[in-house]
């Protein structure tokens, strides 16, 4: 099968320093059963140099129709609840939302209000240990596959952080990892791996055997820079955030590339209310000129840094319920959401 994803819309507005309506530097989301969308802010401001932290790491719940609903944090530290520096999140069938937190080496767990519920993990390279916990995802049977950044492995726990397992390894031969950032459960139950220093996304069974191993370092087609995360459809297809090169490719199940996405992002419905609070910052946003013609030669993020709409620190991608493809811009605070369209074909 064949298939192409169709820009929807863009969801965000930056929000340092303050509560409410938009994200500072988000890096993740997941979807409640009922609707919601939860984002997580990361704020990535040097660690006890900034005035605003407390208020801008939390957790922001929104819908499809970026009506703002509220959002959940305990503040800036490392006491319960309180997060410092987290990078993924994920729903257990309880409904509960586990979010990693690499500094402080732990999962929080919180219900769907933001009031905690769990708390685990300690620093380490030990069984069970964690050393910058970044991405997580869960199965059907309800277990917890947690990419241990710095330990160079995925480990497998329980919901309440019993240790199920391990495998991976520091290095580069198949099998191995280096510094994996990003994985999800496919639908399947394999377990893909965004192996961000090895330019590659593996794919595993749910105990560790390796399947197969797609991409290698590069900027062509399904060659990658830094992948950061990887969501995989009903079909196999995979998508993957290639956040050194700006952009999302999407893959085959046999990991050929069919299409390669740099971004498309229009005003957000909260950044026409905005502008339509400011006419004179809208007024100037007239006469910019928002897609320069740039000289040759600029790296990827030269290029997204000067062209609005493009991807620029597209760091997580995940499918919802229905499908759509939500890719989280990190450096550019919002959500551009794409949809699949079934073009025929084998």
């Amino acid at each position: 099968m064949t298939a192409r994803l169709e820009y929807v819309k863009t969801i965000g507005l930056i929000n340092i320093g303050t509560n409410g309506v938009g994200f500072a530097n988000p890096c993740d989301v997941a979807f409640g059963s009922d609707g919601r969308i939860f984002a997580v802010n990361r704020h990535d401001a040097p660690i006890g140099f900034d005035p605003y932290k407390d208020s801008c790491i939390r957790v922001g719940v929104f819908d499809f129709d970026e009506r703002y609903l509220g959002e959940f944090g305990h503040g800036f530290g490392r006491g319960e609840g309180q997060l410092m520096l987290p990078v993924a999140m994920a729903f257990d069938s309880r409904e509960r939302l586990y979010v990693t937190d690499e500094h402080n080496h732990r999962i929080t767990v919180f219900d769907t209000d933001g009031n905690v519920l769990d708390t685990w993990g300690e620093p380490g390279d030990g069984i069970g240990q964690m050393n910058g916990p970044s991405g997580i995802a869960i199965d059907g049977s309800d277990s917890v596959y947690v990419a241990d950044q710095h330990n160079h492995r995925i480990q497998r726990f329980g919901l309440d952080g019993r240790h199920l397992g391990s495998w991976g390894g520091p290095g580069s031969a198949p099998g191995e990892l280096n510094m994996p950032w990003g994985l999800t459960v496919a639908p399947d139950g394999d377990v893909y791996v965004a192996d961000w220093r090895n330019d590659r996304v593996q794919r595993f069974t749910s105990d560790g055997r390796l399947v197969a191993v797609y991409g290698e370092p590069g900027d062509g087609r399904g060659q990658f820079r830094r992948p950061s995360s990887v969501a995989v459809d009903d079909d196999g297809l995979m998508y993957v955030a290639d956040w050194g090169n700006e952009r999302v490719q999407v893959l085959d199940p046999c990991g050929r590339p069919l299409q390669m996405l740099r971004g498309q992002a229009t005003l957000s419905r909260w950044a026409v209310e905005w502008h339509e609070r400011m006419p004179e910052a809208m007024a100037r946003r007239g006469r910019a000129n928002l897609h320069p013609e740039l000289p040759p030669g600029l790296t990827p993020h030269q290029v997204s840094a000067r062209i609005e709409s493009y991807f620029w620190g597209p760091v997580s991608v995940k499918l919802d319920g229905g499908g759509r493809l939500f890719v989280t811009e990190s450096s550019r605070h919002r959500i551009q959401v794409y949809d699949r369209l079934d073009t025929g074909g084998t």
